[in-house]
Protein backbone atom coordinates (compact mmCIF):
# COMPACT_ATOMS: atom_id res chain seq x y z
CA UNK A 1 0.00 0.00 0.00
CA UNK A 2 0.99 3.74 -0.92
CA UNK A 3 -0.32 6.67 0.24
CA UNK A 4 0.40 9.99 -1.68
CA UNK A 5 -0.58 13.12 -0.08
CA UNK A 6 -0.83 16.63 -1.71
CA UNK A 7 -2.30 20.18 -1.44
CA UNK A 8 -0.42 21.71 1.12
CA UNK A 9 0.42 25.26 0.75
CA UNK A 10 0.91 28.69 1.98
CA UNK A 11 -2.53 30.60 3.17
CA UNK A 12 -3.27 33.15 5.66
CA UNK A 13 -4.83 32.80 8.84
CA UNK A 14 -8.36 32.27 8.74
CA UNK A 15 -8.17 30.57 5.02
CA UNK A 16 -8.92 26.95 4.19
CA UNK A 17 -7.27 24.26 2.45
CA UNK A 18 -7.90 20.80 1.48
CA UNK A 19 -5.69 18.37 1.97
CA UNK A 20 -5.98 14.93 -0.60
CA UNK A 21 -4.22 11.43 -0.01
CA UNK A 22 -4.60 8.59 -2.40
CA UNK A 23 -4.09 5.10 -2.03
CA UNK A 24 -2.79 2.54 -3.98
CA UNK A 25 -2.30 -1.11 -3.83
CA UNK A 26 -5.50 -1.22 -1.58
CA UNK A 27 -8.79 0.77 -1.45
CA UNK A 28 -9.81 2.55 1.40
CA UNK A 29 -12.86 0.42 1.32
CA UNK A 30 -10.88 -1.76 3.05
CA UNK A 31 -8.56 0.95 4.96
CA UNK A 32 -9.22 3.42 7.12
CA UNK A 33 -7.68 6.63 6.89
CA UNK A 34 -6.28 9.34 9.47
CA UNK A 35 -4.50 12.60 9.56
CA UNK A 36 -1.57 13.40 11.44
CA UNK A 37 0.57 16.13 11.50
CA UNK A 38 3.86 17.44 13.01
CA UNK A 39 5.05 20.88 13.35
CA UNK A 40 8.62 22.23 14.16
CA UNK A 41 10.22 21.03 17.70
CA UNK A 42 6.91 19.12 18.41
CA UNK A 43 5.74 15.43 18.14
CA UNK A 44 3.43 14.07 15.74
CA UNK A 45 -0.20 14.71 16.80
CA UNK A 46 -3.35 12.94 15.50
CA UNK A 47 -5.39 14.93 13.39
CA UNK A 48 -8.21 13.18 12.34
CA UNK A 49 -9.30 9.79 11.34
CA UNK A 50 -12.52 8.28 9.79
CA UNK A 51 -14.29 4.48 10.05
CA UNK A 52 -17.83 4.10 10.68
CA UNK A 53 -17.46 7.53 12.22
CA UNK A 54 -15.23 10.50 12.35
CA UNK A 55 -12.95 11.02 14.69
CA UNK A 56 -10.94 15.18 15.56
CA UNK A 57 -8.88 16.45 17.68
CA UNK A 58 -9.88 18.81 20.09
CA UNK A 59 -7.85 21.78 18.56
CA UNK A 60 -9.51 21.02 15.41
CA UNK A 61 -12.82 20.07 16.12
CA UNK A 62 -15.52 22.51 14.41
CA UNK A 63 -12.90 23.47 11.98
CA UNK A 64 -11.33 20.66 9.86
CA UNK A 65 -13.37 17.52 8.20
CA UNK A 66 -12.05 14.41 7.36
CA UNK A 67 -13.52 12.61 4.31
CA UNK A 68 -13.22 9.82 1.97
CA UNK A 69 -14.24 9.25 -1.91
CA UNK A 70 -13.54 4.94 -2.10
CA UNK A 71 -14.12 4.84 -5.42
CA UNK A 72 -11.42 7.15 -6.34
CA UNK A 73 -9.43 5.71 -3.33
CA UNK A 74 -8.97 9.68 -1.87
CA UNK A 75 -9.17 10.65 1.60
CA UNK A 76 -9.52 14.45 2.24
CA UNK A 77 -8.97 16.63 5.14
CA UNK A 78 -10.43 19.80 4.65
CA UNK A 79 -8.97 22.07 6.82
CA UNK A 80 -11.12 25.89 7.21
CA UNK A 81 -10.54 28.73 9.77
CA UNK A 82 -7.03 27.92 9.88
CA UNK A 83 -4.88 29.31 12.38
CA UNK A 84 -1.18 29.87 12.72
CA UNK A 85 -0.75 27.10 15.12
CA UNK A 86 -1.90 24.81 12.61
CA UNK A 87 1.41 25.16 10.49
CA UNK A 88 2.96 21.44 10.26
CA UNK A 89 3.78 18.83 8.03
CA UNK A 90 0.66 16.62 7.21
CA UNK A 91 1.11 13.34 7.17
CA UNK A 92 -1.85 10.71 5.97
CA UNK A 93 -1.98 6.98 7.50
CA UNK A 94 -4.34 4.14 7.22
CA UNK A 95 -5.18 1.14 9.22
CA UNK A 96 -6.19 -1.87 8.36
CA UNK A 97 -7.85 -2.87 11.22
CA UNK A 98 -10.77 0.19 12.86
CA UNK A 99 -8.78 1.84 15.72
CA UNK A 100 -5.88 -0.71 15.02
CA UNK A 101 -2.12 0.52 14.33
CA UNK A 102 -1.44 2.53 11.38
CA UNK A 103 0.88 1.01 9.28
CA UNK A 104 0.46 2.49 6.19
CA UNK A 105 2.03 6.46 6.17
CA UNK A 106 2.37 8.82 3.13
CA UNK A 107 4.95 11.60 2.94
CA UNK A 108 4.06 14.81 4.63
CA UNK A 109 2.78 17.71 2.54
CA UNK A 110 3.41 21.04 4.08
CA UNK A 111 1.20 23.51 5.61
CA UNK A 112 1.87 27.39 6.93
CA UNK A 113 -0.76 29.48 7.95
CA UNK A 114 0.69 33.15 8.26
CA UNK A 115 -0.92 35.68 10.48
Amino acid sequence: VQLQASGGGLVQAGGSLRLSCVASGRTFSSLYPAWFRQAPGKEREFVAAISWTTIYADSVKGRFVISRDIAKSTAYLQMNSLKPEDTAVYYCAASAVTGGEYNYWGQGTQVTVSS
